[in-house]
Order: C-alpha cells, then sequence, then structure tokens
C-alpha cells in the first residue's frame, strides 16, 4: 500500500492519540477508520451510524473467515 504525507490539524491528531490507545489501533490507523465510516456515511445519508459500524464488523468477520451461513428454514 502506497503512503503519503499529509498535514493534519494537531487538534485532530492529538485526538486520533487518545482515541487510537482505547481501541489499540494506531493514530494513522484511527484517522483513517474515521476516513472510511465518513466516506461510507456520505455515501450512504440514510444510513445509520450503528447499521454502518455492524457492517464494517461484518465484513472484517467475513474477511476472517467467521461467518456461518444462514438457514432460511
Amino acid at each position: 500500500m502506497a503512503t503519503n504525507s499529509i498535514r493534519l490539524n494537531q487538534n485532530l491528531i492529538e485526538k486520533a492519540t487518545i482515541i487510537a490507545k482505547a481501541l489499540n489501533r494506531t493514530p494513522p490507523k484511527q484517522i483513517e477508520h474515521w476516513a472510511k465510516i465518513g466516506e461510507i456515511m456520505e455515501d450512504n445519508p440514510d444510513l445509520p451510524y450503528e447499521f454502518v459500524r455492524q457492517a464494517i464488523i461484518a465484513q472484517a468477520e467475513r474477511d476472517a473467515g467467521k461467518l456461518e451461513a444462514y438457514d432460511f428454514g
């Protein structure tokens, strides 16, 4: 993955550092997470945040091979 340097507001970096520590992420990964959520929310303005959060978790579970087939009965 290619990386680039960008300038960010110091307040954003400080907040990301605090939240990242609480969630066992690095500050850059926390900012990437926020950007990902922001992008999804802008692309889908009618979706509630909790739905988006659960969709991100479901995708991570799928990527880890932890999903089970659903039986529609």
